[in-house]
């Protein structure tokens, strides 16, 4: 095994050591007191059964039978949550059929940044999580229940729905995935229009159709960005059945799956043999599994938030600096849009997850001793078959695709996706698998802005005519919401396309989907604290040197005065008053962006 994915396993356990004592005592003393709904009073059992049908209802009173709870995100104007409809009926069903019983225990909010984006919706986006993983809670706090089964794809949902559900540890917990849409166009026509549109040189009629013919059906969005990441990553983390994140919904072997994962759930609760809390999957060996593949995907960005998050859930503190030790050691493997032109339905039939999960266990840089929701880190190097209507898992093989999935011995890079960047600026990420070499290293003035907008209507105005530093502050955690920016990325690349060196610095968000340009994202601390980019003026030199992880200033700006605008208008209108305690709260993106732990 390779000695710094265990050296940074073991960091992980050492810094961990009273929280995760802490975290652990609790689950083991709920756990302790057995079967939740035999605690129950009469008159709560009543409630609890009130609607159900007379043979759900014997089943439930029944404490020898087990009761999973349902936690889902569905919604039937998100693409990804559309075919969660039919999913509690199917799985009640197959329960019921080895005389067990399943109830929705919950819905929590999903709300989708592809809507979003670029609207005051999207100041929302990021609170949403913490908000999910508390409605989460909600549901399972009727302590009926003996599993939890987690409905949920996208961005701020999944991570949400496993920090809520690991408040509940003493319980087994998986996700169901629901599979993502087919491909539509190529992300290279896609950005091409995108790009011409901001440029002027299309309308929005075209731009609307080539969108529409990009988002189509339901299922995930296939670029690879936060939802696929979530999707990929949560596998390798054991968190769902191997090989099922990216079949296509509908599909006979996703409805057998998701049958095989309720059926399942019934076999690892409190009592017997095979008792798999989810306070006991997640631990120290998983979330280093999760981080060794989200880096050799070259996962979202957003994830150097989310992933602190679950641990912090879990009584676990992982850090940036365990992201940046391990993405040195962490080849790239996948070539998956942004990072290249495949999509996820390419990743797929290049072999999927099973593949990737193989290709980094060979090389050592697997926990392959930590502890998956289903069978042992083995399994998770198979895919499932459909024979005679029966699920059968099977071993990976290699790459069908060495230019979407590696071959053994090969890599697309040496290093991982995701980079950490330091200096006298503060401290950011940039996803570095985006970006060409010959654009990692830039010296140039700063233009500074409070609103991607104000960047806009910046280029409109034609001022974008020279090597430039985009500094876009006051879009943190703490002064927005830390809103994603990627109506940036269309403007950007065209400045770049026109010969000119670009690179974006900001304390805001930019996820899975942001491309060739630079980007130094999540820059701590944020300028609402006072931060560094608080202090930048127009025409100050910033140099980005992403190989070597630097972002720094040239200028002395130390003695200057913090500049802070009027974000009044920001944080109100379109929900956005609701949250003010979560702007107050907050904790910086280092340390998760929540109001959590």
């Amino acid at each position: 095994m390779n000695k710094v994915i265990e050296q940074v396993t073991k960091n992980i356990a050492e810094r961990s050591v009273i929280k995760r004592t802490e975290y652990l005592t609790r689950a083991q003393n709920l756990a302790s007191l057995g079967k939740e709904r035999a605690n129950l009073a009469c008159g709560n059992l009543a409630h609890t059964v009130a609607s159900c049908g007379a043979s759900q209802k014997s089943t439930i009173l029944d404490f020898t039978k087990v009761n999973v709870g349902i936690i889902t995100a569905y919604n039937d104007m998100l693409s990804a949550h559309q075919p969660y409809k039919t999913y509690p009926d199917q799985i009640k069903t197959a329960l019921q059929k080895v005389g067990h019983s399943a109830q929705v225990a919950g819905g929590v909010p999903a709300m989708c940044d592809g809507v979003t984006q670029g609207q005051t919706g999207m100041d929302l986006s990021l609170f949403s999580r913490d908000l999910i993983a508390q409605a989460t809670a909600i549901g399972l706090s009727h302590n009926t229940f003996d599993a939890t089964l987690l409905l949920g794809v996208c961005d701020k949902i999944a991570p949400g729905q496993i920090m809520g559900a690991l408040a509940f540890g003493h319980l087994p917990a998986a996700f169901v995935p629901s599979g993502p849409m087919p491909t539509g166009i190529s992300n290279e026509h896609k950005v091409k229009v995108r790009q011409q549109y901001a440029a002027g040189e299309v309308d929005k009629t075209a731009l609307q159709k080539m969108e529409n013919e990009a988002y189509h059906s339901p299922g995930t969005c296939t670029f690879y960005g936060t939802a696929n990441t979530n999707q990929l990553v949560f596998e390798a983390m054991g968190l769902m059945l191997p090989g099922s994140a990216f079949l296509p919904p509908n599909s006979a072997l996703r409805h057998a799956l998701t049958d095989t994962i309720a059926t399942h759930m019934a076999n690892i609760t409190y009592g017997c043999k095979n008792y798999r809390p989810i306070s006991e999957v997640i631990d120290e060996r998983t979330m280093v599994n999760g981080l060794v593949a989200l880096l050799a995907s070259g996962g979202s960005t957003n994830h150097t938030i989310h992933m602190i998050a679950i641990a912090k859930a879990a009584g676990l503190t992982v850090t940036w600096d365990d992201f940046d030790q391990l993405s040195k050691v962490v080849p790239s493997l996948t070539m998956l849009y942004p990072n290249g032109p495949a999509d996820i339905n390419a990743f797929q039939a290049a072999g999927g997850v099973p593949t990737l999960m193989k290709q980094l266990c060979d090389r050592g840089l697997l926990n392959m001793d930590a502890k998956p929701i289903y069978g042992t880190m083995r399994d998770y190097l198979t895919h499932p078959i459909l024979e005679e209507d029966r699920v059968i898992f099977i071993d990976a093989v290699d790459s069908k695709d060495k230019q979407v999935i590696s071959a053994p011995n090969e890599m697309f890079s040496p290093q991982g996706g995701l980079k950490v960047l330091d200096g006298n600026l503060g401290r950011g990420v940039i996803k570095i698998s985006a970006v060409a070499e010959e654009n990692r290293f830039i010296e140039a003035p700063a233009m500074v802005f409070e609103s991607q907008h104000d960047v806009e209507k910046a280029y409109q105005a034609g001022l974008f005519n020279h090597d430039v530093a985009v500094v876009v502050r006051h879009n943190g955690p703490a002064a927005n919401g830390m809103p994603e920016l990627h109506k940036l990325m269309p403007i950007l690349a065209n400045v770049m396309k026109s010969g000119y060196k670009v690179v974006l610095v900001t304390d805001g968000r930019l996820s899975g989907a942001s491309g060739k340009v630079p980007a130094a994202i999540h820059m701590t601390p944020e300028a609402q604290y006072d931060g560094p980019l608080s202090r930048i003026n127009n025409g100050d030199i910033i140099r980005l040197d992403a190989n070597n992880g630097d972002i720094s200033v040239k200028q002395d700006i130390s003695q200057r005065i913090p500049f802070h605008p009027d974000l009044t208008s920001q944080q109100f209108g379109a929900g956005r008053e609701l949250f003010s305690l979560f702007r107050t709260a907050v904790s910086s993106a280092e340390d998760g962006a929540t109001i959590l732990n």
